[in-house]
């Protein structure tokens, strides 16, 4: 399950996101996009569980909590299919 994590940190990558959602399942696939200049975050990313069953516990637990400084967003991702 692909999974779209909005309102991240500055701080936010790859790494800590896997760390995060590892607590949920594996975690396949996990990265935050950034911008082609700068290299900065763009304060979103995405995440892909190796099954539905645990990308909704990561959904449940996250969406709306704290993470560093920030509540984030986590939902399942639409658009471009369900996995990169």
């Amino acid at each position: 399950m692909k999974l779209y994590v909005g309102n991240l940190g500055p701080e936010a990558d790859g790494e800590s996101l896997n760390a995060l959602f590892s607590m949920f399942g594996t975690v396949e696939v996990a990265y935050v996009i950034t911008d082609k200049k700068t290299g900065d975050s763009q304060g979103y990313g995405f995440v892909v569980m190796s099954s539905d069953t645990e990308g909704r516990a990561a959904i449940a637990a996250l969406h709306g909590k704290e993470v560093g400084e920030s509540k984030v967003i986590v939902d399942e991702a639409k658009g471009k299919g369900k996995k990169k």
